[in-house]
This record gives C-alpha cells, sequence and structure tokens, in this order.
C-alpha cells in the first residue's frame, strides 16, 4: 500500500522522506507549476515564501533543539538547509534557490517517492494521506477539508521587501551581529536617531495600506506581525521589537543608536538582502516612500516588496488525535502550517511525525509515540491544548516542554548549602533539558531503526 502526500512544501517534503526511509513507497502531490499560490513565486518544491531563516541554532532556543532532533532522524529539511546555509549570526539562514534545489533533488532521486506534479482536488480514503498543503489551500482542496473540518480558522501574514545589494549605500550602515555573533559581517545595520525612528513611524501610520474585504477578519500571527501594526501599538512598540538597538552598539561612535534597522543576507553571494521584521501590507508605492527614507536606501532597488495573504489552519486541538491523524479516520494525517504549527522547522517536525505515524501504519507495525520532554512532544502539547477555547498557530516555546513524566520542568537549586541555594538560572536549565531531549530522541530513533528499519541516527550537530 502507498501513501499519499498532499503538497510539497517543506512538511510534505519530510512526510515523504521519513516514510520512504521506513521502507514506504510515497506519491507526493505538489499542484505548481500547474496552478499556483497567492505566496509563490517559482514551482520548486520546499519553496521558503516569507523568509531565508530557520531562526535560531543555538539549544537554548527551543527551535534549535527542534533542529537538532530532526537532525538525529536524518531529516531531509534541517540536512539541506545545513548545507544551503548563510552566514545569519546565531541563526540558520539558507540560500533559499540552493535550499530548493537540495531538497527537490533528493525528493526526486529517491526510489521509493514519486513527485507528481498535478493539483489534488479531493482527499482519498482508500489509502493512508498525509495533508500538508500548507497555509494557503487551492480553493477546491480547501472545501474537501472544510467539509471534514467543519470549522476554518484564518489569520493574515505578511513578507518583508527584498532589496539588491548594489543600491545599498552602505557608508550610512555598519556591519555588525546582535551581541558580536556571527563573524561581525552577517547583517547590514540601518542607525535612526530619534528624528528618523519618529518619521518611520510617521510614515507606517499614514501611508495607505492594503485592506482586508469586508467579510475577512484581519487576524494576525503574533510572531509575524506588520510592522505598521507594530507601529500602531505604541510608539516604543518597534523599539523593542524589530528595531530594538540592544546588542547592536555602533562600532563607528561606540554608542547604541536610538533604533536599528538591520538588513540579513538573502543569498550566499550576498546579493540581495531582507529588511528584518518589516513584513507589511502597506501598498507598494507606500512601501517605496517610507523604506526609501531610511539611510542608505534613498536609491534602493527593490527586488521584492511586501506582500499579505491570508493563511489558514484547523482547529487542531479538537480535531486532531496525538499523531496528528483527524479523529474519526484511520489514516488521514495533517502535517505543517495547516495544523497551526506556525514556522518552517515546526513543519518540518510535524513532517517527520506524520511520516513515521503512517509508515509504521501502513506496515502493520504497533503506534509510538514520540518522547515528552522534547521538542517534538513540544509542537504536539501546541497542537493538542485543548484548554485553549481560541486556538492560534505558535511557535514551539519551552512553555510546551515537559519531563519524561509530563510535568513541568523545574529549576534545581543551586549555590552552597548552608549559604542560602539560588534557582538554577534559565540557560542552565534550558541546556540540561535539550541534553536530556536529545538523548530521549536518540533512545527513540534507535528503537524505530530495531524495529522498522527507519531512520537510523545519524549524529546531531550541537551549536553553541
Amino acid at each position: 500500500m502507498k501513501l499519499t502526500v498532499i503538497g510539497g512544501g517543506l512538511a510534505g517534503c519530510e512526510a515523504a522522506w521519513q516514510a520512504a526511509r521506513c521502507g514506504v513507497y510515497v506519491d507526493l502531490y505538489e499542484m505548481r507549476p500547474q496552478k499556483t499560490g497567492p505566496a509563490h513565486k517559482t514551482s520548486n518544491l520546499a519553496e521558503l515564501v516569507c523568509s531565508n531563516s530557520l531562526r535560531g541554532a543555538a539549544l537554548e532556543n527551543a527551535v534549535g533543539l527542534l533542529k537538532e532532533e530532526l537532525a538525529t532522524l536524518d531529516s531531509l529539511i534541517v540536512g539541506s538547509a545545513r548545507e544551503a546555509a548563510v552566514p545569519a549570526g546565531g541563526a540558520l539562514a539558507v540560500d533559499r534557490a540552493v535550499f530548493a534545489q537540495l531538497v527537490e533533488q533528493r525528493i526526486e532521486s529517491h526510489a521509493r517517492i514519486t513527485a507528481h506534479r498535478e493539483e489534488i482536488q479531493t482527499i482519498p480514503f482508500d489509502r493512508p494521506v498525509i495533508v500538508a498543503c500548507g497555509p494557503l489551500p487551492s480553493n477546491d482542496l480547501l472545501k474537501a477539508i472544510d467539509a471534514l473540518a467543519g470549522k476554518r480558522l484564518h489569520y493574515y501574514d505578511a513578507a518583508s521587501p527584498i532589496v539588491a545589494a548594489e543600491s545599498i549605500d552602505e557608508s550610512q550602515m555598519y556591519r555588525k551581529s546582535r551581541y558580536d555573533k556571527g563573524d561581525g559581517a552577517d547583517y547590514l545595520n540601518i542607525p535612526l536617531d530619534r528624528e528618523q525612528y519618529t518619521q518611520l513611524l510617521r510614515d507606517l501610520r499614514t501611508l495607505p495600506r492594503h485592506e482586508t474585504e469586508a467579510f475577512e477578519e484581519a487576524r494576525y500571527f503574533e510572531g509575524c506581525l506588520p510592522i505598521e501594526e507594530m507601529a500602531d501599538r505604541g510608539d516604543e512598540t518597534l523599539r523593542y521589537g524589530p528595531l530594538k538597538p540592544v546588542g547592536l552598539r555602533d562600532p563607528r561612535t561606540g554608542l547604541a543608536p536610538y533604533a536599528v534597522v538591520q538588513l540579513r543576507k538573502e543569498n550566499v553571494e550576498g546579493t540581495a538582502y531582507n529588511l528584518v521584521g518589516f513584513q507589511t501590507r502597506l501598498k507598494w508605492p507606500a512601501q517605496k516612500e517610507a523604506f526609501g527614507k531610511l539611510p542608505g536606501l534613498q536609491n534602493a532597488e527593490w527586488l521584492r516588496l511586501g506582500v499579505m495573504h491570508r493563511n489558514t489552519f484547523i482547529d487542531s486541538p479538537r480535531l486532531l488525535d496525538s499523531h496528528l491523524r483527524l479523529r474519526g479516520t484511520e489514516a488521514l494525517y495533517f502535517a505543517g502550517q495547516i495544523t497551526g504549527a506556525e514556522g518552517y522547522v515546526e513543519a518540518a517536525a510535524c513532517g517527520a511525525m506524520t511520516g513515521i505515524h503512517a509508515a509504521r501504519q501502513i506496515l502493520g507495525l504497533p503506534p509510538v509515540d514520540f518522547p515528552q520532554g522534547t521538542a517534538f512532544g513540544a509542537v504536539v502539547a501546541h497542537l493538542q491544548n485543548t484548554e485553549t477555547h481560541d486556538f492560534q498557530p505558535a511557535n514551539v516555546t519551552w512553555a510546551y516542554i515537559r519531563d519524561c513524566h509530563g510535568e513541568p520542568v523545574e529549576p534545581r537549586p543551586s549555590g552552597v548549602e548552608g549559604r542560602g541555594q539560588r534557582r538554577e538560572p534559565r540557560r542552565d536549565r534550558r541546556q540540561r533539558m535539550a541534553a536530556e531531549a536529545l538523548e530521549a530522541v536518540q533512545a527513540f530513533a534507535r528503537e524505530l531503526g530495531r524495529t522498522a528499519d527507519c531512520n537510523p541516527i545519524g549524529r546531531a550537530r550541537v551549536h553553541a
């Protein structure tokens, strides 16, 4: 029996990869280039449409831990991302074109995976299926999901502008990574004084925006708010958000600017830069007007201006079980952003988990649960959080990482006995939790290898 995977994004490709490594044959369906969505620009599998960053690499970050756990399972997405990496301080950023090429080549050359370039309009029930269509399914597929889910939620997401490097006046900027992480050349920084910052606020608040349709409610993901929405929330919001100057002292003056706009490399060659945190729904002429006033961008050539699109997700806590399978079905799984797991790495994690679950079901093997106390477990915990009646997309966080018994991880006492004991510092606690999580995932991978020839353990590369 074959597994059907709907969607050739990060979740779908990872699901197909993991299932195939278990010994299952996979039909992977991607509608592009026959039909394209509002966010895609190419027909590549695993196209990154919002940012080239897979976020923090350090184990003190929950997403950094999740990447290491995926690497332990020989993740297609994490392995390809590390090969396509570009300098980005403490983050894992990639050359998007190289990354997509690597993923596509490995999918199309795998003996057990057949990639089909055609649209799936209905969900088949005569075989196991993973729906990994992303947050922007086609209208026909969306109707099929609606018929099953009964309730569809939505929110709005936005992408940042990209500027050509050769059009930037670097004399008005300085190169530096926050807190001097990386080699110091990962980011270009535009220092703003109070007057320049105030002008940017004024433009963000007053220039024309793309408005939502009358029948649509604008509900934003808090981790990816349009910059003008942040500006509307208060004069200081941006200075405590994407424009915060902390850790970015200007080496030319030794002083921290009033605010800082960061530009991050978009490709290996450094010919394009992304305005960090400038996802926006300003109209394109308004973007050119506002961002063209920033120092060094007066003659900017905009390779891509910010875009706005609606993202769709299901009410996972009430629809999916702990294996991300639709309740009441035998073998219909959901993976990626359609579940409300926000972020590229989280999408890949959903794909890995559902790929393994579906493969074991096809092979007649007993079901397994990904261990608690891991970032994998935290992704599932968010998607199973029935305590909230207003389920919203979220990135993986430490808040959902529990110990092996499902209990919150408490700080250990530290200090010399008899002289008063301090609570274990948060950094130390997270390092301990990360070490325990990786040990649990390694044991889990070994167990899969013994029972299903599935996901032989790979040596995890730990980033300091």
